[in-house]
């Protein structure tokens, strides 16, 4: 939903939105990170929030992860993320990356993991969209409106 003033004009509100949505996709594929800037951004915030110490062999988009957001494989060395991330928050996509990145450290979802995670200041806010995203999935979808 957009909303408007009442005194734009119906050329006016035409413009707007057009401007809007221009910067709007402009900032969707600034978002839409390949498989190489997957990995860098990888290695930054393991720099950043692990103090370097997760190293993967490898870090790519795949399109068969449909009920999880992200995997590892800590023997391979091996991080994969669900393309349902592209085009999410840029910190939704970081949390999921020192998510995977943790557990080339730590295997399982134990204290000693949730510690490593308590350094990424947006751990919360992230599970929560991420939550979000869920929950709206479940509802009941509704037939779009019909213009006329």
């Amino acid at each position: 939903m957009v909303l408007i003033p009442a005194r734009m004009s119906e050329a006016e509100e035409q413009r707007w939105v057009g401007v809007m949505l221009e910067k709007l996709a402009a900032q969707e594929n600034k978002r839409m990170l390949g498989d190489a800037e997957l990995a860098e951004r990888a290695e930054q915030l393991s720099d950043q929030y692990l103090g370097g110490r997760a190293r993967p062999a490898s870090v790519r988009w795949v399109t068969n992860q449909n009920t999880r957001w992200g995997s590892c494989t800590p023997a391979e060395g091996s991080i994969r993320l669900s393309h349902r991330l592209q085009g999410m928050p840029e910190y939704v996509v970081d949390y999921v990356l020192v998510h995977e990145l943790a557990h080339l450290l730590v295997p399982g979802h134990g204290p000693r993991f949730w510690r490593l995670l308590e350094s990424y200041p947006r751990t919360e806010r992230a599970r929560g969209y991420l939550e979000g995203v869920v929950a709206a999935d479940r509802l009941p979808h509704l037939p779009a409106a019909r213009s006329e």
